[in-house]
């Protein structure tokens, strides 16, 4: 029987990405991103919301664009798929952790941005060929609803 493994969200970044490269040069970054529910308490009829953070890391030209062109507060489409690591830290002790590894990345947000989302855009295309068949979802966001 056939399985999957995706992730598919749209929020904002909790800081400037974390840019670093391996030992043979590959990129590497490591961003996180709120996305935010709101509901209608039935019982008091009061607007709840429930923030939750999400560990993203990004390869290669994904992670170069990502942190040239993001910020802390950065609107992004993140596509991938979950994955665990696990390492013991320097007190001995096993820690792990899931994150979301970034196989499409799209930069929302305002027009002021454009130039540099077409750059990474087209940079994007290179790397990533179904990125040419992946929909960019069209959604409008409050800029007063960032949870941070």
């Amino acid at each position: 029987m056939t399985t999957l493994n995706k992730a598919t969200l749209i929020g904002y970044l909790g800081h400037d990405p974390e840019l670093r490269y391996t030992a043979n040069g590959d990129a590497v970054a490591h961003i996180a991103i709120a996305t935010t529910e709101t509901w209608k308490d039935k019982a008091t009829g009061a607007k709840k919301e429930a923030t939750e953070w999400h560990r993203i890391v990004l390869y290669r030209k994904l992670a170069e664009i990502a942190g040239q062109y993001l910020k802390k507060g950065s609107h992004v489409y993140i596509e991938g798929r979950l994955q665990t690591r696990k390492w013991t830290g320097r007190d001995e002790v096993e820690r792990s952790t899931t994150e979301i590894v970034a196989d499409d990345m799209r930069m929302l947000g305002r027009s002021a941005d454009r130039q540099g989302q077409q750059e990474a855009h087209n940079d994007e295309e290179q790397v990533n060929e179904n990125a040419a068949s992946a929909k960019q979802p069209q959604m409008l966001w409050n800029e007063d609803a960032i949870p941070f």
